[in-house]
């Protein structure tokens, strides 16, 4: 049985990568911003440790996320599925969404993965970050989120380089358009309807997470594509 730490836990994907995981037997520590939303999913699941954590918090994440790396509590794997998106063309764009995003998406997930990183070398543990095809490419309206998810790109490759050496693996998932409320506030932002079907499913997206955490230890899942069917 091992130990998982997943950001944005109530969330669509992150809830069902613990979901999947709990299914498998595995400690969870769902991390949010919400209690009530994570005593839901902890009461569902059952006996699952809960951190509430803004990652717009940048400069108190160390006092609380230190607590999940004592020495007897390894952490076999960090999932960051938490994210943020306010779209908007640069022109309109003003620094506090462009703050927020970089928070959320980059820096935060930065300072946590830096807090466990002991444990997770202890465990040779596993760092999986729910990136986005935003991150790959980038449109029109997009310019804010999508240069917050090229950070975090180069964020899971430089981490991989520099942690490899004590047993660390580290992968990248960039899901298309998934089926959760992140994606319906897109959505709406976009002025276009939501519709859940046309769209990947979060366990869809969850299954390729769970992929690369359970693949053999002589090989490593680097970065994976997930587009809609068909798209």
């Amino acid at each position: 049985m091992s130990r998982y730490v997943i950001t944005g836990s109530t969330g669509g994907i992150g809830g069902a990568v613990a979901e999947l995981l709990r299914e498998e037997g595995h400690q969870l520590v769902l991390v949010g911003c919400h209690r009530g939303r994570l005593d839901a999913v902890a009461g569902r699941l059952g006996g699952c440790e809960t951190l509430v954590l803004d990652l717009l918090d940048v400069e108190g994440i160390a006092a609380r996320g230190s607590a999940l790396a004592t020495g007897d509590s390894p952490v076999d794997g960090l999932v960051h599925s938490a994210g943020l998106a306010q779209l908007g063309a640069i022109a309109d764009s003003d620094p506090e969404s462009w703050m927020k995003q970089y928070k959320v998406n980059v820096a935060g997930p930065a300072e946590l993965t830096r807090c466990l990183l002991p444990a997770l070398r202890t465990a040779r543990g596993h760092v999986v970050f729910v990136n986005s095809g935003q991150g790959l490419h980038t449109n029109p309206g997009w310019g804010a989120y999508s240069a917050s998810k090229h950070a975090t790109r180069a964020l899971a490759q430089a981490l991989r380089a520099e942690e490899g050496p004590h047993g660390i693996r580290v992968t990248s998932v960039y899901p298309g358009r998934t089926a959760t409320e992140m994606q319906r506030a897109i959505r709406r932002q976009e002025g276009a309807q939501y519709v859940a079907h046309a769209y990947i499913q979060p366990h869809s997206v969850a299954r390729t997470v769970l992929a690369a955490l359970t693949s053999p230890r002589d090989m490593e899942v680097t970065d994976v594509s997930v587009a809609v069917s068909g798209a």
